[in-house]
């Protein structure tokens, strides 16, 4: 029963990392660059990018994140049915970065702000969901606690960490937070 959460989470998170490894790699981005330049607007098969890197993992795991959601709440309690809206809410804000690409002519530009807010935002409330999950469930208590602490230490490095390595520890923590929750949350109601 645990696979029809955890299987469409998997297919989600290497549908993600293989479009990042294999756009970068075919677009001759150097290593260190953010994860998100193989979807900005200058660059080829930016639209493909971004949909299979953001938008659809991101709505796979938001439809996870529902499902979880309906299952256990209101039975089990306010926090545990807030950390799981906010694990919702950040699957939605994972899918919005695709929809608001970067452009690689001005990073620092409106279209590439939109996105920086959409991955901010996503990175908070991926925070806040995994150490409110860290407290009110324990099931999953010591990998939320680690997403958690992953998620201050990425925001916290670009002061001390080389270039690219936030978005990366975010990733890879999202990737085994999301998917702890989908093979520990017990079932509840089918």
């Amino acid at each position: 029963m645990r696979w029809r959460s955890l299987g469409p989470v998997l297919v989600a998170h290497a549908a993600t990392w293989l479009a990042m490894v294999g756009f970068a790699r075919g677009a001759g981005l150097p290593a260190g660059v953010p994860l998100a330049l193989p979807g900005a607007h200058a660059l080829p098969h930016a639209a493909a990018f971004n949909l299979l890197a953001f938008v659809l993992p991101g709505l796979a795991l938001a439809v996870v994140a529902w499902r979880a959601r309906a299952r256990w709440w209101p039975e089990a309690g306010l926090a545990v049915g807030i950390a799981l809206r906010l694990w919702l809410l950040a699957a939605l804000l994972f899918a919005l970065q695709g929809a608001l690409p970067l452009d690689a002519g001005d990073l620092d530009g409106g279209g590439s702000r939109a996105h920086a807010s959409a991955w901010m935002l996503w990175a908070l409330a991926f925070g806040a969901g995994a150490a409110l999950a860290a407290i009110a469930m324990p099931g999953v208590r010591l990998v939320s606690l680690l997403a958690a602490l992953a998620v201050v230490a990425a925001l916290a490095s670009p002061a001390v960490a080389a270039a690219g390595a936030a978005d990366r520890v975010l990733l890879l923590a999202w990737c085994g937070w999301t998917a702890w929750l989908a093979w520990r949350l017990p079932r509840r109601g089918g």
